[in-house]
C-alpha cells in the first residue's frame, strides 16, 4: 500500500508509559525512532502529519515534525481536537504544550466546536480522522492495551470497506531499535 500524503500519528499517553517528566530518556528514543520512520514516509511522498492533541507520541510527534521543518519545509502539521475545551482541566506545564500546539500547528480545529459533551464526540472525531487521512502511524501493541486501542480497533473496521494505511510501531520495534543504537 502506497504512504499516505495525510498521515495520522497516535500512541500511547505519556503516563502509559510511565513517562513523567520532560527529560525522560525514553522521549528522546521514541522521538528518534519517530524522526526515523517520518523521514521515510516524506520520501515518499508525506505531505501533512495530523494529531489529535494528546500528550505522549503524539505530542512528541509534533515536536519532531516541528524539528524536521528545518530539513523538509513543505512539511505540514495540524492538531484536530475532539471538542473544543479539549485539554483546558490539565495541569500548567501541560497546558503550555498545548499551547504551543494551537500556535505553532499549520492548522488547528476541533471536530465538535462545543465543550465536552458526551463520549460521542470521541466517536465522530475517529470518523474524521478516517475520512480526512490517508493512514495511521500507531505506537501501540496490542499486547499492552491502551486508549489507542480503540482507535485500532476502528481502523481495522474501516479497511474492511476502505484501503488505509496502518503501520504499528509495537514494544518490540521500540525494543529493537533501542538495541541497534
Amino acid at each position: 500500500m502506497q504512504i499516505p500524503k495525510r498521515l495520522f500519528v497516535s500512541g500511547y499517553r505519556n503516563f502509559e508509559l510511565g513517562i513523567f517528566q520532560d527529560n525522560d530518556k525514553k522521549i528522546k528514543i521514541i522521538k528518534a525512532i519517530l524522526r526515523n520512520k517520518l523521514i521515510e514516509y516524506l520520501e515518499q511522498g508525506l505531505e501533512w502529519v495530523i494529531i489529535g492533541g494528546n500528550l505522549g507520541i503524539e505530542f512528541w510527534s509534533f515536536e519532531t515534525v516541528l524539528e524536521l521543518k528545518e530539513e523538509y519545509p513543505s512539511l505540514k502539521v495540524s492538531v484536530i481536537f475532539p471538542f473544543e475545551t479539549f485539554g483546558e482541566q490539565w495541569k500548567e506545564n501541560n497546558q503550555l504544550k498545548l499551547l504551543a500546539m494551537k500556535e505553532m500547528a499549520d492548522y488547528v480545529d476541533a471536530t465538535s466546536h462545543h465543550p465536552y459533551q458526551n463520549p460521542g464526540q470521541f466517536k465522530s472525531h475517529t470518523q474524521f480522522l478516517l475520512t480526512h487521512t490517508d493512514g495511521a502511524l500507531l505506537v501501540y501493541d496490542e499486547a499492552y492495551p491502551g486508549k489507542t486501542g480503540y482507535f485500532l480497533t476502528s481502523v481495522k473496521k474501516w479497511q474492511e470497506q476502505a484501503p488505509y494505511f496502518l503501520e504499528l510501531l509495537t514494544m518490540d520495534d521500540l525494543n529493537n531499535y533501542l538495541e541497534n543504537l
